[in-house]
């Protein structure tokens, strides 16, 4: 393995490229910053150190520092070649084992930190035996069900960024860091959540593919600290040369994609009787799904076996879904109607299928989650009794378009959905079409507009569609009338809102 393919896969970083590093601090200089001191924490082979010394010459102080003492010396070499008799010192040192607080302290004012820290996250660098991580902990604060199932999983530069906002709060000190697009509004949410002092906040995309062969959404984001910073919103400019888009921001305790969209449409913020839930999760489609020939199933390793249909039921993928317009060449094996049910029972009732999953018990055994320990053997989750409503309006929680379906049944049985697809229940055809009527209209649209941002992982969360009213969105459209017909079936006494049996129609 070269040096550079050792450090990428030991310490995730991938060397800002002259070009780009040049680029970045004559944007800074042309902004109207003036450093008297520059410090970059991840500073690599020392491309960013370099063009700050040619952009601020006035500086007094320049200041790096990285864990790869190959890259140290390197980097010591090419500054002290470019820019003899300056004062610049690059240390080797760990980012997760030094005191900022105490370094910032010694450095001049105004400061400005700039770099381009790791872009992998902290289980990534673990599966690759790095010793490049934090202290473990869930600095997020997520609980439960979040933290299980993977959401206190981070990427490297959100500790690090994170921590440097913290050490700066208040101070004369700007910070500018290359890092993905979705790390960059972490960070912020965090500084705003926690009140930290932002006077100004600019993200830049940049050309991830062009400057680092890497598939991601990235950015330049520039914060300006100051004692007197209260700014709750962020300019987002297309490129390092453009001026302002538009802006994202911080309403509400919530983060904003489009502030200008927020205001508009914040009074559609609110409950209404439409629960939204995510579809089946199962880790092991190998096992757990198939295509039907003849009189048999097929699964995910090409085994034709034969099986009951009382625990079989049509499935759309998420992106089965999102292309829409097929019926359902799939089928889930669904071992549970509801989350902690007794699985034995199916040894009785369908012995064939009960054969089948005991034939692969150990495949289901090494799923990885821990939301399947101490739980019945062959569980499932993201089941209730809304995965069998035999209406139903779905989306997409990965692909980037609002487009809610109407989805029926095949074969007599409601369809299912896996976990990356989100759904309400209905109990007819008519309900069905209405929901999703108001949900793809102008106005939901809009007012969903206001919150996603487009280049996460999953844009479409089930938190996310939870905040719209759709009762005010009938009511801006004219028909809550309708809708009150509706909501007086949900309301009366001793009535569920979900079909156990499939009465609906056609796909």
């Amino acid at each position: 393995m070269d040096e550079a393919t050792k450090c990428v896969t030991e310490y995730g970083d991938f060397q800002t490229p002259r070009a780009l590093a040049e680029g970045v601090c004559r944007l800074l200089s042309a902004r109207g910053i003036s450093p008297a001191a520059v410090l970059e924490p991840t500073c690599g082979l020392g491309n960013f150190i370099c063009e700050a010394m040619h952009a601020f010459p006035q500086a007094q102080r320049f200041l790096g520092f990285d864990i790869n003492r190959v890259y140290v010396a390197k980097a010591r070499e090419e500054t002290a070649r470019e820019h003899p008799g300056q004062s610049v010192v690059i240390k080797e040192g760990n980012f997760f084992d030094l005191d900022w607080k105490k370094i910032v302290d010694g450095l001049p004012r105004p400061l400005l930190v700039i770099g381009n820290p790791p872009w992998v996250t902290n289980s990534a660098l673990a599966a690759l035996g790095s010793g490049n991580l934090p202290e473990k902990s869930n600095f997020q604060n997520h609980g439960g069900f979040a933290a299980k199932t993977g959401k206190s999983n981070f990427d490297i530069s959100e500790w690090m960024l994170i921590r440097l906002f913290e050490s700066l709060d208040g101070d004369d000190a700007t910070i500018a860091m290359l890092t993905k697009a979705a790390v960059a509004r972490k960070v912020l949410l965090h500084a705003w959540k926690k009140g930290l002092r932002v006077e100004k906040a600019d993200v830049y995309s940049i050309d991830a593919i062009e400057h680092f062969s890497a598939s991601v959404e990235a950015c330049l984001m520039v914060c300006k600290l100051s004692a007197g910073g209260m700014a709750r919103e962020c300019s987002v400019h297309k490129n390092l040369g453009s001026g302002s888009t538009g802006s994202f921001g911080f309403r509400d305790g919530r983060l904003i994609a489009d502030t200008a969209k927020f205001e508009r449409w914040r009074h559609l913020l609110g409950q209404s009787p439409y629960k939204w839930r995510s579809g089946i999760k199962h880790d092991c489609s190998k096992v757990m799904e198939f295509r039907r020939d003849g009189a048999v199933y097929v699964n995910g390793h090409g085994e034709r076996v034969e099986l009951e249909d009382d625990y079989l039921f049509p499935m759309l993928k998420s992106s089965e879904l999102a292309n829409g317009g097929k019926a359902p060449e799939r089928w889930m094996l669904v071992t549970q109607r509801f989350v902690g049910q007794d699985t034995s029972t199916i040894a009785q009732e369908a012995p064939m299928t009960w054969k089948y999953l005991r034939a692969h018990a150990e495949e289901l055994g090494r799923r990885g989650s821990s939301i399947y320990k101490d739980k019945p053997e062959f569980s499932i989750f993201g089941v209730g009794e809304y995965s069998f409503s035999g209406w139903k309006v779905a989306i997409s929680a990965l692909y980037k378009k609002l487009d809610f379906r109407v989805l029926g049944g095949v074969s007599g049985k409601p369809i299912v959905l896996d976990d990356t697809a989100s759904l309400v229940s209905c109990e007819s055809q008519e309900e069905a079409e209405y929901i999703a009527g108001l949900l793809n209209s102008a106005v939901a649209r809009d007012f969903y507009g206001a919150f996603i941002f487009w280049d996460a992982k999953r844009p479409i969360t089930i938190d996310l569609l939870d905040q719209l009213d759709l009762h005010s969105v009938a009511d801006e459209c004219g028909s809550v009338q309708i809708f009150e017909k509706f909501k007086k079936t949900w309301a009366q006494p001793g009535h569920t809102p979900f079909l156990p049996h499939f009465a609906g129609g056609p796909f």
